[in-house]
């Protein structure tokens, strides 16, 4: 039982870091129709920039608060110049934001170097409690309290206020919101500079549950936020929750009592969902 517990814990923790980063890539894929293969750069570039602030100023809050507004600034400016030109083309979106994915990381190496980057949880949350020969780690419970924590304020940003009523409808019918008079691009600005945060919250977030950060960290998590995307349904958050946590139990699990199908657990995963349910768990049948 206590090995049951501290694996689930654990993959309950690697999915919430997982839904974080997917939830930017719902709104930005499953809400404004983008593939944005570059989300896992600015993943990583919050990781960096989270993290060295932390490592410079001794306050892990404010090396969140310094990741999300990196993440807030490249979502701004990757919008603006990279997607804008492509937008409603997918061909030149996935060639185009593969290309900036492999820019990201290269500048990345070009500032903090080649080498990992250690990082370690603040005191407060370091360590862990024993309950009944539980091993509870602290800095996985807090990884969970944020991930439940950005859910609730996601999905009552989209349903309750005037916001994510624009950026539904938006998405349905562009035409008839712009002529309610709302300026829709800076709708969808708004929309990706709020999913580039959120990655960049999971990266910072990921540096101390790993407790080392590398330059290629990206384009493997990326990979892991895509599947749960597909997985949950285009452009459902309850759906990417349910997912992720999915994800990071299969992989958990997996990794602990078949080691040769780790790898495989996500793919084995998507393709049993998609079989039966080929618009994911919570999507619309087109």
């Amino acid at each position: 039982m206590e090995v049951l517990l501290n694996l689930s814990l654990n993959g309950l923790a690697t999915g919430m870091l997982v839904f974080l980063l997917a939830a930017g890539l719902t709104l930005i894929f499953g809400l404004m129709d983008v593939l944005n293969f570059a989300h896992g750069g600015l993943f990583a570039w919050g990781a960096y920039s989270g993290i060295w602030i932390y490592s410079q100023t001794g306050s892990f809050l404010i090396g969140i608060i310094g990741a999300i507004l990196v993440g807030f600034l490249l979502g701004i400016l990757t919008e603006k110049w990279i997607i804008k030109p492509v937008y409603g083309n997918h061909v030149q979106q996935i060639l185009i934001t593969l290309g900036l994915m492999l820019v990201l990381s290269e500048m990345l190496k070009v500032i903090w170097g080649p080498n990992q980057i250690s990082a370690n949880p603040p005191s407060y949350l370091a360590g862990s409690w024993d309950i009944g020969g539980v091993i509870i780690i602290k800095y996985r419970l807090f990884i969970i309290f944020v991930g439940l924590l950005v859910f609730a304020a996601v999905q009552y940003m989209l349903s309750k206020t005037k916001i994510g009523l624009v950026v539904r409808a938006g998405v349905m019918n562009k035409e008839m919101v712009q002529a309610l008079g709302i300026n829709i691009k800076r709708v969808f600005m708004f929309v990706f500079m709020i999913g580039a945060g959120m990655a960049a919250l999971s990266g910072v977030l990921l540096g101390p549950y790993s407790g080392v950060i590398h330059a290629e960290m990206g384009l493997e998590f990326a990979i892991l936020a895509f599947i749960v995307v597909v997985i949950g349904g285009m452009g459902s958050f309850k759906g990417s929750l349910l997912a992720a946590a999915l994800v990071g139990l299969s992989g958990s699990f997996m990794a602990y009592y078949v080691p040769d199908l780790a790898l495989a657990a996500n793919m084995l995963l998507m393709a049993v969902v998609l079989v039966f349910r080929p618009q994911g768990l919570f999507g619309m049948k087109g």
